[in-house]
């Protein structure tokens, strides 16, 4: 197995002799609403669909996935040519989307597997995860349920996806989240959010069991921005690694967050609820294994609306029922890890 190496870009931060350190990209993407253009009775998919309210055509789907493939063989590629190894996934319909994704000429050579179990939404979109198994070996992947209520009425919302695997012979595990929503206002679904929050902590300790020192990188939309309470305070991961203590979490997406940036846009203001967040073990510089390197938000101008009452907003697929062959409404996220040969 081998990972690209850029020496010019490790060493500076490194700041050590001269060494060879691979590199392994990690990502998070929503997708927004890709679903099939065939009509599942199951879940809410109508709009979806040639009869539909967007008149969902195999052509729109096809130039949907052709655009999200442009994207995701983009990142990370300005440190590993092969860009990432790994992608958290959210806002699919099903396991069959992302096999057509990852068979769009922009990405097939690099055999991205899949990984995904449908999950109880009541629209139907779940969370999975895209790897390239010539640098992540998956060795086990679970869907936990998070059961939550809301005024006595059981919330059906996307399960957490634990994938654990081995990267370059290295054990990491793998969290990726689609938190609630903030309908109903943001105070009062907050609970739900701390619960799913609460929920990753609870899929940490059990891994811990296992391996006290477990690698760990929850990702998602956490539909929440770094300063929520979700995030600082059930997770209470950190804005600077130097207030990371033994077992605690480091958020790398809070200094963007800090400057004003985001990954999604709405009444013309930016929040970050697209986030990485990663486990103490990956925060010492001094080991063998993978470290955490630098985390960033893949922003392009082409990604971006050029004009109208959305301009400067991520461009998205449609504006309501309006065709815009644009890409999501959200912006990729990724981090690397590195690791001295």
């Amino acid at each position: 197995m081998r990972l690209f190496l850029f020496l010019f870009l490790i060493i500076p931060f490194l700041g050590q002799a001269q060494k060879n350190y691979k590199v392994a990209g990690i990502g998070f993407y929503n997708l927004e609403n890709l679903f099939d253009t065939e009509d599942d009775p199951k879940i809410r998919d109508e709009e979806f669909t040639p009869e539909g309210e967007k008149a969902w055509s195999q052509e729109k789907y096809e130039e949907k996935l052709d655009n999200l493939a442009e994207v995701v063989a983009l990142v990370g590629t300005d440190v590993t040519p092969d860009g990432l190894a790994i992608v958290g996934v959210a806002e699919i319909e099903n396991r069959k989307v992302l096999e057509d994704l990852a068979k769009r000429p922009a990405i097939a050579k690099r055999d991205y597997q899949v990984v995904h179990f449908d999950s109880p939404d009541k629209r139907g979109i779940d969370v999975a995860l895209l790897y390239q198994p010539k640098y992540f070996e998956v060795t086990d992947s679970k869907a936990h349920t998070l059961n939550i209520e809301r005024d006595g009425r059981r919330v059906f919302t996307r399960d957490v996806l634990q994938v654990s695997g081995k990267l370059d012979g290295e054990m990491v595990h793998v969290l990726v989240n689609h938190w609630p929503s903030r309908r109903g206002g943001e105070e009062a679904s907050a609970p739900l959010r701390n619960a799913a929050a609460q929920l990753c902590l609870d899929i940490i300790n059990e891994l811990k069991k296992e391996d006290k020192q477990a690698k760990v990188v929850i990702m998602g939309d956490l539909n929440d921005d770094p300063s929520s309470p979700s995030v600082k305070k059930i997770i209470q991961a950190k804005k600077k690694k130097k207030k990371v203590k033994k077992g605690g979490y480091f958020n790398p997406m809070y200094q963007y967050y800090s400057k004003g940036l985001g990954t999604m846009a709405y009444r013309d203001a930016w929040s970050l609820f697209d986030q990485i967040i990663v486990s103490e073990p990956l925060l010492d510089e001094s080991q063998n294994g993978y470290f955490f390197y630098k985390a960033g938000i893949f922003r392009k101008p082409w990604l971006l609306q050029t004009s109208g009452q959305y301009k400067g907003y991520p461009k998205r697929a449609f504006v309501g029922s309006e065709w815009k062959d644009g890409y999501s409404d959200h912006l990729p996220v990724y981090v690397y890890l590195v690791k001295a040969q």
